[in-house]
């Protein structure tokens, strides 16, 4: 039997050089429906929470810095 390799990876990911968390802002966890984004205490930065995502966009689209990028998967574009 073959073993296949899977990489799993989160759908959404944050450039951390670009995200300002760390000096308040809040809009890709205030714009998402799923509450799957949150603030890491260690860095101050977003990262999402678990994968759940419904690549609704607006915290990609909202994001004031650029920081936040969804990565749809293939199937779904």
């Amino acid at each position: 039997m073959p073993i296949v390799n899977h990489h799993s990876s989160v759908p959404v990911v944050v450039d951390e050089d670009k995200c300002i968390a760390d000096k308040g802002c809040r809009v890709c966890i205030d714009v998402c429906p799923l509450d799957v984004l949150w603030i890491n205490e260690a860095t101050g930065k977003a990262h999402m929470k678990y994968d759940e995502c419904w690549y609704c966009m607006p915290c990609e689209t909202d994001c004031p810095t650029d920081a936040v990028k969804v990565n749809i998967p293939y199937l779904l574009r």
